[in-house]
């Protein structure tokens, strides 16, 4: 079976959310802070998940740029000037298929971390 592929991917206006839709009818609007905690970069995720890091204090981040990559994925750039993310199709659906299980799961890291969503 194919991997499910977007139909469209808009940045709303208020730079803080993308709105992605895909070929199967799926249809996420994923928030930029989700986004950015979550991004597929080595930054972020590490090389192993033992070397993921939680990443906290962009509640108020923004989405300044999205731009293809190839026909396989976006690179997002955020205004705290974050882009080495690679959001290939199939991340960002599992990100929105997902959500529901993966934000909390954040929350608490952040908790256990005694960190915040805040600057």
């Amino acid at each position: 079976m194919a991997e499910p592929w977007p139909t469209e991917i808009r940045l709303k206006k208020d730079r803080r959310n993308l709105a992605v839709s895909f070929d199967d009818g799926a249809f996420y609007e994923l928030a930029a802070e989700y986004l950015r905690v979550f991004s597929p970069s080595a930054e972020v995720q590490g090389h192993s998940p033992a070397e993921r890091k939680v990443v906290g204090g962009k509640e108020q981040v923004e989405i300044i740029q999205v731009e293809p990559v190839g026909n396989y994925a976006v690179r997002l750039t955020f205004d705290d000037m974050h882009n080495s993310g690679l959001y290939s199709w199939t991340y960002l659906y599992r990100l929105g298929r997902d959500r529901e299980a993966l934000w909390p799961a954040y929350l608490a890291e952040l908790e256990e971390k005694g960190m915040t969503r805040a600057r």
